[in-house]
């Protein structure tokens, strides 16, 4: 989907409140209401806007530490990367999983209650996970930053 300037507003508005009314949707971006609707329900049906979620304070949750883990296979055929794929994504403290290029396969980012927690999840789960040949943990000490809108150019 091609998108224009009205469309590049539309996602800059939402990606900073999505739950802002359609009604000050529209003013904001300088559409009518029925416009607008018709516009983001076009975003969403093409792709473009995948969902809505409400952003979680880990802490709150008790999921405060930040564990990163680079997982090296065994070996990158097909049916050892989908095994692992399928199995890493079953755990549920598991918040990302991407396939990389260099000298690891898989990073991924693990929101849990603390290392003893880690270490509980590190021996159950994520060391049996199939075609895995080595994991590197770093447990992050803060978050700087981290972001949820994806920049948008445009006017």
């Amino acid at each position: 989907m091609a998108l224009d300037p009205i469309d590049r507003a539309i996602l800059r508005e939402l990606q900073a409140d999505g739950r802002l009314a359609n009604a000050e949707l529209a003013e904001r971006v300088g559409l009518s209401a029925s416009a607008c609707h018709r516009r983001v329900r076009a975003l969403e049906a093409s792709g473009v806007i995948r969902g809505y979620a409400a952003l979680l304070d880990p802490d709150a949750v008790e999921r405060g530490l930040t564990v990163i883990v680079l997982a090296t296979l065994e070996n990158q055929r097909r049916g050892t990367l989908e095994a692992f794929e399928q199995a890493v994504a079953e755990i549920a403290e598991v918040m990302e999983c991407r396939l990389t290029t260099g000298a690891e396969d898989y990073i991924l980012r693990l929101q849990v209650r603390d290392a003893r927690d880690y270490e509980r999840l590190h021996r159950e789960q994520l060391s049996g996970l199939p075609g895995v040949a080595r994991l590197i943990s770093n447990i992050a000490m803060r978050t700087v930053f981290a972001r949820t809108a994806l920049p948008i150019e445009g006017a």
